[in-house]
Parts: structure tokens; C-alpha cells; sequence
């Protein structure tokens, strides 16, 4: 064999041996990777099996939070005065939507999407998760869902979807006492528990709806959905069911309050009637009112600046919250606080000239009659409303007895209604004033306060309040919407006191020179009652006179009057606030005569 021969042979040997070290270090590597394979599939397969079958569960399975029926509220004579009516809204899960401000232009484009709309499916976004629908529009018509129905091929992670929805078919005669719903909002989602608020887009704002919202509103339940590739839900494999709010039993009576509106005619005003026995609302009135259905779906800006910029207030809550010179109504109580510190009797006599002055001083304070009216004594001061008369007595007494008197019977302090947003009032003493607004407190003050007027200041709510704790001969309980509650003593007095009162506040409207003696022949039972008038213009002492007529309609009075029916067994009490009526014997007594001739039809 040539050198040449033997050299190929070695190469060819050498090749062979780097050939067969590959395919070992291939078979090897080949044979390690399929290991690991071997290895992985069985760590997939049997260690982290229920790991990945969990997720794989998950994105074929959802939970998904169902919102519970909120519950109605009815009148004493289960009349539905708030309701849940079907409706259709469009909502969207997020996490199926690729780019959600283009679908919220194309829903703009289809059926129109307001900046608060967005506004709202913005906030709901940030208290749900990505895979629970989300309102983005509700209470759709026919002509919006039938719009969205031919475009659905376009809307991929939309869904019309039916719903109940609140509504007030009495609109605004019971607003102020119902309040309504509204879509929840960022100061809402602070008190509210977001977990059983998940599914739910509204909450109580105002009123009964906001004071037993957690009543009403009920307990979230839970269903577990079966969804394709797609997201879009094929069937419910498991549900626990919401449990529904309660229905609400109030003790308003809607004929009662009906009358009490009409009564009151195109006079802003309120009107509040009680149960004596119990406390219970039978009429509950602020005018004028507003639609609350406007609220529910959501108001629009132009709307909304109207109600706030109406000279008329619609959105001001009067009996509750509205502040008056309580005037003439307060005469029963300062007569009370005289009689009970022995300051007079029954038979003490005053004589009114038409005008009185403190001792030693040169101001006047008038009397409503020119010229007064004679002697008087308490029964005859009662029904004529003799000024003078109180303006002595009540420089008698001094502030500090009569706020202290004014106090028993709730002036000053909130009556405890089941209301959010109650105005405590203001009953002036020493104190009050050195604290409120650091000044000493002159006897003048002390004067005007015995006929209802300078600092002291009540609702209508109180002004009823006050009134059904008088009738009650000192008997009263807290103004109740819902579970009225029986009556606790607050007030003692001696019987004779009573009785020196209530005769006097019956011939306000059964005697010869009663103030309110025009309403008498108006109403099938007899009353007991008081007129007032809550000055808004003051009178100048100087020596010229500005008539009622010649104000401005804003500047004239508020007229007032309280009463209590039947005389001789009082099982009801009114309090009515005429805005700018003018006198209580003209205005606000005929409107209360109406409410009572209806009430003996409709009284418990």
C-alpha cells in the first residue's frame, strides 16, 4: 500500500469518528430535550393540572354580580308611590372591546351618548371589574334599541339588556318627601358597600329613598356564566338570587296630600299635617315641587340650571328646611310660659291702646289693629291676636324662661323626622345670642320674640310639631314616616293651662272677633287654632306707611296658621306657610280649612 493510500484511509477514518460524534452528541441532545418534554408534560399534567384547568375554568366561566329589585313604597292605603318599571339599557364588559373610546363614538353616533353618560361609564369602570358589563346608556326607547339592534354586528361586547327602573308617578307632589334615585356617584361610592353595590348603577339621594336606602336597595346575589371563544354568555351554570329591598309603608295619606297642594294654590308654601297619637305624616308639602323622574335617568345641564335659577325654588325643601318668623303662632306657648310662672291668669286683663313702650323708653311696637284693641284678657288677647298683650307679657317672663318654655315643645332643635336635611331652627336666649354672634341681648328683642318675630326662627315641620305636642296636652312623638311610634309626655302643665289656651285658640276660629272666624262655616267639625304672619319687609316706625298691596310680591309677608281637629278629642295637627301671602286669616287659614274638611274624610 502507497503512502498516498494509506494517508486517504487515515482521513477517511478520522471523518467517520467526527460523523459518529455528532450523531452521539445529536442523539444526546435529541434524547435531553425529549426528556424535558417528558418531564414538562408530566409536571402540566399532573402537578400544576388543577392550577391550568382552574384557568382554563375561568375563561369559560364568569361571575357576575346581579343587582337586587329595589323595593316600592306605598301610602297608608297601599297606593304605590314608587316604582319599578321595565326598561332597556345598553351595556358593555370592557375586556371584550379593543378600543372603548371608538365604541363609545360609534354608540354616540347611533342613539346619542351625553358627557355625563361617559362621565358615569367612566366612574362605573373604576368600581367593576373588566369583565362585568357596565351601563354605558339606560332607559333606551323602541326607536334606540331597534337602531342598535340592526348595527349589533358592529357593537361586538355590547348587549341590550332589560333592567327595572324607578319611577314617581306623582312626580312632583311627593318629591320632597320621597326624594329619588340617581346614578351612584363618587361621593356614594364612599358610604356605600362596594360589594353589594356592584351591580346596581343608582342610589337614594334625597328623602325616604336616601334614609332607608339600605332598605330598600335589598342584597346583591351572585350568578357563575358559561361564555364561547367569543365572551358572549351561552348559559347560567349556578345562581345565588339577590334578595329584593323591602317595600316601605308610610303613613302619608295621598288624598290628604293632594288636598293640601291644591289647597294652596299658586301660593309657594308648605303644608305639614300630623297624627297627634302617634307622630305619623298624613301630608307632607313643600311647593313647588320638581319631576324626580328627570333625575333617574339623568337631568341635563340646561334642566337642571332652570330648577336651581327658578325664582320659585323648586328644589328648596320648605317644610323641612325652610326658616320663617314663626309671628303670632308662638302667642299659645308664651300664654303657657305666663301662666305656668304665675306672671298671669286667665282673667288677667291688658289693655291695648294700639301701641306699647318699655319702661323708660320711646320706642313704639304696634299693634297689628290701629287703635288696639280695648281691654283684653287672655282668652280675648288669644282671638284677636292683641300684640300688646304679649309684647307685656313677654317682657314679663324675659328671654331665658321664654326659650326655656319654647324648647319643651321643640323650638330650636330637630323634631327627630326620618328625613335627611332637617334645619334645627333658632330659639334666641342670652347665650345664644352672646355666642352666636358675641352681643348682649336688649329687652326690645325680648318683646318682639313674645309676638314671633326678631331672632326666633322655626320650620313648618317644628311649627306642626309644636302644635300636635299643645293639643296632646304635652303628649307627643317624634314626626314618623315609617313606624310611627306612640306618644311620650315632654310638656307639664296644669290642667287649668290647657284648658285657658285651647279656649282661646277656639275662638280664633268660633268666636265673634276670631281672626280665622271665616273659615268656621268651611269646616263640619270644630278647631282649635292660630294665625301668624312672618314679616320679609320690615315696617318703618317713621311716619310713613308702605300698604301690603304696594310691596313687591317677594317683600310681602309669609302667612301662617296652625290648628288641631276635633276640638274636643284632637287626633290631628296642621301647620301651614303661605310664601308672601300676605295675613294668616286671609291666606293660610282657608287653605288649612281645606286640608281638614279633607282630612275628617280620610283621618285614621
Amino acid at each position: 500500500m502507497t503512502f498516498a493510500a494509506t494517508t486517504e484511509t487515515l482521513h477517511d477514518n478520522e471523518n467517520r469518528r467526527i460523523v459518529d460524534r455528532r450523531i452521539w452528541f445529536l442523539t444526546g441532545l435529541m434524547l435531553v430535550i425529549l426528556l424535558g418534554l417528558l418531564v414538562r408534560f408530566g409536571q402540566l399534567q399532573i402537578l400544576e393540572h388543577g392550577a391550568f384547568a382552574a384557568r382554563a375554568e375561568n375563561n369559560r366561566v364568569r361571575l357576575r354580580a346581579v343587582a337586587p329589585n329595589r323595593g316600592l313604597i306605598t301610602d297608608r292605603n297601599d297606593r304605590v308611590l314608587a316604582e319599578n318599571r321595565p326598561a332597556y339599557r345598553l351595556v358593555m364588559v370592557p375586556e371584550r372591546v379593543e378600543d372603548i373610546p371608538a365604541m363609545l363614538d360609534q354608540v354616540d353616533e347611533l342613539v346619542g351618548l351625553s358627557a355625563a353618560e361617559r362621565e358615569q361609564f367612566q366612574l362605573a369602570r373604576l368600581r367593576n371589574r373588566p369583565f362585568q358589563p357596565i351601563p354605558v346608556k339606560g332607559d333606551l326607547d323602541e326607536n334606540q334599541v331597534a337602531t342598535l339592534a340592526l348595527d349589533r354586528h358592529r357593537l361586538d361586547g355590547l348587549e341590550i339588556e332589560p333592567y327595572l327602573t324607578r319611577h314617581y308617578p306623582y312626580g312632583a307632589a311627593l318629591v320632597h318627601v320621597l326624594g329619588y334615585v340617581a346614578r351612584i356617584d363618587e361621593s356614594d361610592l364612599k358610604r356605600l358597600d362596594a360589594d353589594n353595590y356592584r351591580a346596581s348603577t343608582h342610589t337614594g339621594k334625597l328623602g325616604i329613598e336616601r334614609h332607608y336606602e339600605s332598605i330598600l336597595h335589598g342584597q346583591s346575589g351572585i350568578e357563575r356564566v358559561e361564555t364561547n371563544a367569543q365572551g358572549r354568555m351561552v348559559r347560567v351554570l349556578e345562581r345565588t338570587d339577590p334578595v329584593p329591598g323591602q317595600d316601605l309603608k308610610l303613613t302619608l295619606d295621598l288624598d290628604l296630600q293632594l288636598a293640601a297642594i291644591d289647597a294652596l294654590g299658586e301660593h309657594p308654601g308648605a303644608v305639614v299635617a300630623l297624627d297627634i297619637e302617634t307622630g305619623g305624616v298624613l301630608a307632607l308639602v313643600s311647593k313647588p315641587g320638581f319631576d324626580p323622574n328627570l333625575f333617574v335617568s339623568g337631568i341635563s345641564h340646561n334642566r337642571y340650571r332652570a330648577l336651581l335659577e327658578s325664582p320659585r325654588r323648586p328644589l328648596f325643601n320648605r317644610f323641612l328646611a325652610g326658616g320663617y318668623e314663626p309671628g303670632s303662632t308662638v302667642k299659645p306657648f308664651i300664654a303657657l310660659a305666663g301662666l305656668a310662672s304665675g306672671k298671669i291668669t286667665p282673667e288677667t286683663r291688658v289693655f291695648s291702646s294700639g301701641s306699647y313702650r318699655l319702661p323708660g323708653h320711646s320706642r313704639e311696637y304696634r299693634d297689628w289693629r290701629e287703635g288696639g284693641h280695648g281691654w283684653v284678657d287672655l282668652k280675648s288677647a288669644l282671638e284677636q291676636s292683641a300684640n300688646v298683650y304679649f309684647y307685656d307679657l313677654a317682657h314679663a317672663l324675659g328671654i331665658d324662661r321664654i326659650s326655656r318654655e319654647l324648647a319643651l315643645f321643640g323650638f330650636g332643635q330637630p323634631t327627630g323626622i326620618d328625613l335627611p336635611g332637617e334645619f334645627d331652627g333658632v330659639l334666641p336666649s342670652r347665650n345664644w345670642k352672646r355666642r352666636t354672634l358675641d352681643q348682649a341681648w336688649f329687652p326690645g328683642e325680648t318683646v318682639i320674640t313674645g309676638i314671633g318675630q326678631g331672632f326666633i326662627v322655626a320650620t313648618p315641620l317644628q311649627l306642626a310639631h309644636a302644635t300636635a305636642t299643645l293639643a296632646g296636652r304635652g303628649m307627643a312623638a317624634p314626626p314618623r314616616l315609617v313606624d310611627a311610634e306612640p306618644p311620650a309626655r315632654m310638656v307639664e302643665h296644669a290642667p287649668g293651662h290647657w284648658e285657658a289656651v285651647f279656649e282661646g285658640m277656639h275662638a280664633v276660629v268660633h268666636g265673634k272677633r276670631g281672626t280665622a272666624r271665616a273659615i268656621a262655616r268651611n269646616i263640619p267639625v270644630e278647631i282649635g287654632g292660630k294665625t301668624g304672619t312672618s314679616q320679609v319687609f320690615g315696617r318703618p316706625d317713621e311716619e310713613f306707611e308702605i300698604e301690603p298691596e304696594e310691596l313687591p310680591w317677594f317683600l310681602r309677608n309669609h302667612a301662617l296658621f296652625v290648628a288641631f281637629a276635633p276640638f274636643d278629642d284632637p287626633r290631628i295637627a296642621i301647620a301651614v306657610v303661605a310664601e308672601h301671602g300676605g295675613g294668616g286669616s286671609s291666606v293660610a287659614a282657608p287653605v288649612a280649612a281645606k286640608v281638614l274638611e279633607r282630612a275628617t274624610r280620610v283621618a285614621p
